[in-house]
């Protein structure tokens, strides 16, 4: 149904709005019952009229007793309409808005290409995620950061350094990192679930790296770490090639959840007979490294693990990790048959499980990327050891 007016610059300025959107020869009504009186509605006809004789709108009558009455107004001319109401139109707006948002950015073609998205938007009178023509400042910032990220220029510093360094104030990249995720969500991998904050950790971008917990027969590069008792040990992701092995582990097992985490160190394996580190959710690149590091210390007959929640993010989050070590790694407490037993079918279905050729998890991604995959957390699973090169346990 078409909309109805009181007031004619509204009027007018909806029926441009329409027609920046696609709408062919959009039409509009006055609402008579509603004017607050009748010097009101005489200068609203009054007005309308005047955008009739400049020909930007046609006139409707009405019939019978009302064919005095404006019925209806119509679009005739939008260059007259823009110019009666001195309004510019949107797909200059836009035109203009793209050429200040790319000024002097030495731009990726895969950003380039998200400018063409962006001003289209813009050039159908719509918002691009929240961020109108208007925004097109906050928006250059957005792609400053993104594509300094894509220079990698972000490694080897903590969040708000680089914010300040690329845009000039520490806590831009605070305010728009949803923005900087979505320009690079075609061009780099991130967990498909994680929040923008999270996501960017994944590739290095944090405020500091967390402390890696380590739990095992362990001890570091000049300190004699045997004759103390410790549940677990925290160090810098950086000063994992400190780690030193008292005597080769019989498994290796990341975890993904601390609660899992201090219950398999507690329960599971209290004489610590092999080496369990946690990732901290999706392990930051700093991690990714470390645990590159120690896998390396650690024989090829070692088995690896890796427990996550059986859900599509937890998938991803073993394959980064089985990627960023480079061995085969075998799931533990995560399997399809665990699923179906202990699992419930989730009331949203998340993105699509990863499942990539070769994976120790491809068995699992496969079954979760279907309908009717059951899911759960692994806090809800009691630790065990892990059963060397069974992919069962």
């Amino acid at each position: 149904m078409a909309p109805r007016f009181t007031d004619a610059d509204e009027l007018l300025n909806d029926l441009l709005d329409r027609h920046e959107r696609g709408a062919a020869s959009p039409i509009a009504h006055p609402d008579y019952d509603a004017f607050p009186s009748v010097v009101a509605a005489d200068t609203f006809l009054k007005q309308i009229a005047r955008a009739g004789e400049a020909g930007a709108v046609g006139l409707g009558m009405g019939k019978g007793a009302r064919r005095d009455q404006i019925a209806h107004v119509r679009l005739r001319s939008a260059d007259a309409l823009y110019g009666y109401l001195g309004r510019v139109p949107a797909g200059r707006l836009a035109q203009d808005a793209g050429t200040r948002l790319v000024a002097g950015l030495a731009l990726d073609a895969r950003l380039v290409g998200a400018v063409s998205l962006i001003t289209d938007a813009w050039g159908r009178g719509k918002s691009w995620h929240g961020f109108a023509s208007a925004d097109v400042d906050k928006l250059r910032d957005g792609f400053a950061l993104a594509q300094a990220i894509l220079n990698n220029k972000h490694l080897d510093v903590d969040y708000k350094t680089f914010s300040r360094r690329t845009v000039g104030h520490s806590k831009t990249l605070e305010h728009i990192e949803g923005v900087v995720v979505r320009l690079l969500g075609g061009i780099l991998e991130f967990p498909p679930g994680a929040r923008p904050r999270e996501a960017l950790r994944t590739i290095g971008l944090e405020r500091f790296a967390p402390p890696l917990l380590i739990s095992g027969q362990i001890d570091l590069e000049g300190a004699d770490l045997s004759r103390t008792y410790l549940h677990y040990l925290g160090i810098a992701p950086k000063e994992a090639d400190r780690i030193r092995f008292r005597k080769p582990p019989t498994y290796f097992l990341t975890i993904e959840n601390f609660a899992s985490f201090n219950r398999h160190i507690a329960e599971a394996d209290p004489g610590r007979l092999g080496t369990t580190m946690y990732v901290g959710g999706y392990p930051s690149l700093a991690t990714q490294q470390a645990l590159r590091t120690i896998a390396g210390m650690v024989s090829e007959r070692t088995p690896l693990f890796h427990w996550s929640d059986i859900d599509p993010d937890g998938t991803w989050i073993f394959h980064t990790i089985e990627r960023a070590v480079g061995r085969r790694i075998y799931p533990h407490l995560m399997n399809v048959e665990i699923a179906e037993r202990s699992g419930h079918v989730p009331q949203r279905k998340a993105a699509p499980a990863r499942s990539p050729p070769g994976s120790g998890i491809a068995a699992l991604a496969a079954y979760l990327a279907k309908d009717g995959a059951k899911t759960l957390e692994q806090e809800e699973l009691d630790p065990v050891l892990p059963v060397p090169f069974s992919s069962d346990t």
